[in-house]
């Protein structure tokens, strides 16, 4: 109620400001971000605004709406900063319906923005993959009730559509292309992910939990009717950055994560292979962190091909083990019996034996992972304020 409340007072006074292309419009449109107020829209016109630093805006709130995300185009190919090209600070913010290209950071990030709305945007690295484009293309964090619903985000370096330390997320509708991972979640709770495409990226979907961050213990995630094809582009993230050990021809990933429930999606064509759960095995100093993954659940998707091209250490000999194909479906084997996923799809699994979560790749000893125990109740569907589901009709 409060705030449905907080929506109505913005509303009774709300105006729209207009942005229009030209001389000047950098210092135009941070100060119409700047002057805005709750409940105003602040609208750009057609046309490719060549802009040399990052924007900002941190005004609860506030629309920003432009033409389309062909039509309306924030090009930072010129940004002189190492900055996002768009940082939002603010609570209750829609974005829709622009583009951001080329920044030399993120594309779109906010921080501790609950209630954020992204629709119908496009951020793109125009220059295909490359290890020195941003991290991340769509970047909400430390965020609660986050909605990104039909948006397209090719050439980031870490992750196009990533969340991080939420909670109560939907991402529906997106297309991921061409990024080292196409949909991020990670050290989140309560998402749902669902009718999107992920192509030709390094890894489709990856669900992970890592150390060392302030929110840990990521769960209750449900991976749903997606499309998760084709993830075969040679990993490009900088050297260090976690998801460089993504292997390529990832379909959907989910590391020391738990409650995960992946189901009715199509996967295929990837490499490594369609799904696969495993541990997390860096060194970490963490006392509160559990790299072990449990509760993740796998039913009713429909698989193409994968596995013949596994792409980490000790794959192709396991491959060539089992006479030249991986199946599509693999587990590490970290935790033990106990912690096997439970999986009722009707394609071969299997369990690389990697008991230790210390242990090697190296050092497998493959065995056929079959279906194992009854499958979990559904989670519950993530639902968020109406006022955000609003703002996307």
């Amino acid at each position: 109620m409060a705030v449905l409340a907080a929506m109505m007072a913005f509303s009774a006074s709300a105006k729209t400001i207009i942005v229009v292309n030209g001389d000047d419009a950098q210092e135009r449109l941070q100060e119409a971000l700047i002057l805005a107020e709750p409940g105003d829209i602040v609208e750009i016109s057609e046309g490719r605004f060549r802009l040399t630093d990052g924007l900002s805006l941190d005004v609860d709130g506030v629309t920003v709406k432009g033409q389309g995300s062909q039509k309306t185009i924030l090009d930072f190919s010129s940004q002189a900063g190492a900055g996002e090209g768009f940082l939002v600070s603010s609570d209750d913010v829609v974005l829709r319906e622009f583009a951001v290209e080329n920044s030399k950071g993120d594309g779109i990030k906010s921080k501790g923005a609950d209630r954020i709305v992204y629709h119908k945007l496009r951020v793109e690295w125009t220059g295909g993959p490359l290890s020195t484009n941003g991290a991340y293309g769509i970047y909400p964090v430390e965020s609660q009730d986050v909605l990104i619903d039909s948006v397209l985000v090719r050439g980031a370096s870490d992750a196009g559509i990533y969340v991080g330390q939420s909670r109560n997320i939907i991402v529906r509708g997106s297309t991921a292309v061409e990024n080292v991972a196409g949909i991020e979640i990670e050290n989140s709770y309560d998402a749902d992910v669902y009718d999107n495409v992920t192509t030709k990226n390094t890894g489709g979907i990856l669900v992970f939990d890592l150390p060392n961050l302030l929110q840990k213990g990521g769960r209750n995630v449900r991976i749903f009717a997606n499309i998760v094809i084709n993830n075969m582009t040679q990993n490009f993230a900088p050297k260090g950055n976690i998801v460089a050990s993504v292997p390529t021809g990832t379909g959907i990933m989910v590391m020391a994560n738990r409650n995960v429930q992946i189901f009715d999606n199509v996967i295929g064509d990837n490499g490594t292979a369609n799904i696969m759960v495993v541990g997390y095995r860096n060194d970490f100093d963490d006392a509160g962190y559990n790299p072990i993954p449990s509760m993740v659940a796998i039913w009713e998707n429909q698989h193409l091909r994968a596995g013949w091209a596994p792409d980490f250490p000790g794959g192709a000999e396991i491959m060539n083990a089992l006479g030249g194909n991986l199946p599509p479906i693999f587990w590490d084997g970290a935790g033990g019996d106990t912690h096997a996923p439970l999986i009722a799809d009707k394609v071969a699994a299997l369990n690389l034996g990697l008991t230790d979560i210390k242990a090697s790749p190296l050092s497998a000893s493959p065995s056929p992972l079959a279906a194992h125990g009854a499958l979990p109740d559904a989670l519950p569907q993530i639902i968020l304020p109406e006022s955000m589901e609003a703002a996307v009709r």
